[in-house]
């Protein structure tokens, strides 16, 4: 899977800000919050996350505040950020497969492996996961036992040998 540390840290930094936003705040719009101090927080290099912080205001994800007491806060309310609208912003796309789309297939002139569509599936449920994950839910502690079995009568069936 290509999930790559560009990602995970744009969602590290962001939960950074959102849990720092509840303490003071209670979730609602705290004082802006300088790079260095996430960066202190999370061990996180400063010059990485001036290159992710540019992707993360470009998508509307953060809002920069200059001057004396300046940095950054949430643009929007912790609840209303999805976990994969971040790793998207993030400039990475949630792919399990091998291929690209429209690409030449896996195995090139077109043709898919075998396991193409058991991959694409998987990174559809990923997308669908953490699209149903906001911020909030990551501060609140709301995040294990929250992947279920696929729902259907095939799900309930057990495999027969």
């Amino acid at each position: 899977m290509r999930l790559s540390t560009r990602g995970r840290y744009a969602v590290m930094a962001l939960v950074e800000m959102a849990a720092r936003e509840c303490r003071a705040e209670g979730c609602a719009g705290g004082r802006p919050v300088t790079l260095n101090d996430i960066a202190a927080a999370q061990q996180l290099s400063v010059a990485y996350l001036e290159q992710l912080f540019g992707r993360l205001r470009r998508a509307g994800l953060v809002a920069s505040a200059r001057g004396p007491g300046g940095g950054y806060r949430l643009a929007r309310p912790a609840t209303a950020i999805p976990i994969a609208e971040i790793v998207e912003a993030a400039d990475e796309p949630i792919i399990a497969t091998r291929c690209e789309e429209g690409g030449p297939g896996c195995l090139g002139g077109g043709t898919r492996c075998l396991t193409h569509d058991l991959w694409a599936e998987l990174g559809d449920q990923i997308r669908l996961f953490l699209g149903a994950m906001t911020l909030a839910d990551v501060v609140g502690g709301r995040v294990t036992g929250r992947a279920r079995p696929p729902a259907g009568p095939e799900a309930a069936a057990p495999a027969t040998p």
